[in-house]
């Protein structure tokens, strides 16, 4: 007989129950409600969770979107992209920022060489929350940070209206 014979995990499709002495029920109940979120996310890269990376092939930068009374301002995270490897486009009410990230890492020791390397294309497209001027558009990049600085249009500078609000 082996070990992996004695572990009660899943043989022949089915799951192998495992017998436990009486418990609380409300531990039971966080136990089946774990199971079920971990059965959920099993398998699934999700990069909208907070980490930028690849996922199939797709690399997936973070970005960050802010909004001050005269313009709206896209942050996107690109390490290691130069400006050749991607391109910023502006159509009417959403920013596209779409490129190729390509990394290689190259080790050479006594006795082996190891190469490894990851491919992947990015599309994002950001929805803007207001009309912008785009011709007065402009978009920096520096140390992997892409900044696009959109000016709001006159006519959605006034359409802002600040409520006093009093204290009770």
């Amino acid at each position: 007989m082996t070990l992996r014979n004695l572990i009660p995990w899943r043989r022949g499709g089915r799951q192998v129950p495992i017998r436990r002495g009486r418990e609380h029920p409300l531990l039971s109940l966080q136990r089946e409600m774990n199971r079920l979120f971990d059965a959920f996310f099993e398998g699934v890269g999700m990069p909208w969770f907070g980490e930028g990376g690849f996922l199939d092939g797709e690399y997936t930068p973070l970005v960050d979107v802010s909004e001050n009374e005269k313009e709206v301002v896209v942050t996107a995270e690109l390490p290691g992209l130069d400006e050749g490897d991607f391109e910023v486009r502006l159509d009417r009410d959403a920013l596209t920022i779409r490129g190729e990230k390509k990394e290689e890492q190259e080790e050479k020791g006594k006795g082996f060489y190891r190469v490894e390397r990851s491919y992947g294309s990015f599309h994002r497209v950001i929805p803007l929350p207001c009309d912008v001027d785009e011709d007065k558009a402009e978009a920096t990049f520096r140390k992997g940070v892409l900044t696009v600085r959109l000016p709001k249009t006159p006519e959605a500078q006034k359409a802002l209206k600040r409520i006093p609000v009093k204290a009770a």
